[in-house]
């Protein structure tokens, strides 16, 4: 049995490390609250970008299938996998989930006889991928705690690069989606070539006010097409920097669930070190009496 004062050294060390977990979750917590405002205030405008890039393309008409970030390759040699990570740990599975469905992915591109090229946010996946000794067409580190939206467009006019020059056929984005501070799933969503599927969604179905002003009686200038031309590559840093901003709040909430956990671990391990300690105390002052009696027996039988 351990002596009393290495479980005090113990027990003074797991208090230690238990004040750093604490006020770790309490700043992924206070933080937590501005990721989540930051994604419920870019909503509205990501769902304006929808509406008004279906109403530009029902406008183009056919003329809009010509847009090269809306061409669906017959041969896909190459695609990028963009995997959005943290710059640090500390945050449970965050990190780990997403790059295993990311080498998932990658397998999965192989067997289809397809090329992976690797693009990739975070220090926690470049480094990951350095190890693998992949090569990375891109990698952006220093933000993803608190992306903001020219960290998106830097990585969409990345990929809209590669894309356009044909470099890779496809590009898929791995990220973690908020939805709430306990669970964090990962997402695979196709960002190029933009889904047709995409400008023809709510058909048949109720449209907004804003849907029904695009339908009616309006002159375009430039033309439709031209406008949403325009309109397709911001629609990308728009989906970037949204990915981004769930990136940064499930990590924040992985990272609040994490500390909670190793601050409660923290408090069982002291509580079971404290009955330790206060064993070994008893068992030193039993052993301290049975002394002092033999050394009383030995006194009156010596």
């Amino acid at each position: 049995m351990a002596s009393q004062q290495d479980l005090k050294r113990r027990i003074r060390s797991v208090r230690n490390t238990r004040k750093i977990t604490k006020a770790m979750e309490l700043v992924a917590g206070a933080r937590l609250r501005r990721a989540e405002a930051r994604i419920q205030a870019m909503r509205p405008y990501a769902e304006r970008m929808r509406e008004l890039m279906i109403g530009t393309a029902r406008a183009a008409g056919p003329a809009s299938a010509r847009l090269p970030l809306l061409e669906v390759r017959e041969d896909v040699a190459a695609t990028a996998i963009v995997t959005l990570t943290g710059d640090r740990g500390l945050a449970g599975p965050f990190n780990s989930q997403v790059l295993r469905r990311a080498f998932a992915l990658a397998r999965e591109v192989r067997a289809a006889g397809t090329t992976p090229r690797w693009l990739v946010a975070g220090k926690k996946g470049r480094s990951t991928l350095a190890f693998r000794r992949y090569e990375v067409s891109g990698s952006w580190v220093g933000f993803t705690d608190k992306p903001a939206y020219a960290d998106a467009a830097a990585i969409a006019h990345r990929v809209v690069e590669l894309f356009v020059e044909r470099e890779v056929d496809s590009v898929v984005l791995v990220y973690n989606r908020y939805y709430s501070p306990l669970t964090q799933k990962v997402e695979t969503i196709d960002l190029l070539p933009i889904p047709r599927s995409l400008l023809e969604e709510g058909e048949g179905e109720a449209k907004s006010p804003y849907e029904i002003a695009l339908e009616g009686d309006i002159i375009y200038e430039p033309e439709p097409e031209e406008i949403l031309q325009r309109l397709l590559p911001t629609y990308v840093e728009t989906t970037v920097y949204r990915a981004l901003l769930e990136s940064a709040a499930s990590e924040l909430g992985a990272r609040m669930t994490a500390m909670r956990n190793a601050s409660k671990n923290a408090n069982e391990l002291i509580d079971r070190l404290t009955l330790d300690m206060n064993r070994a105390r008893q068992a030193e002052i039993t052993q301290e009496i049975l002394e002092v009696v033999a050394g009383a027996d030995a006194l009156e039988y010596g």
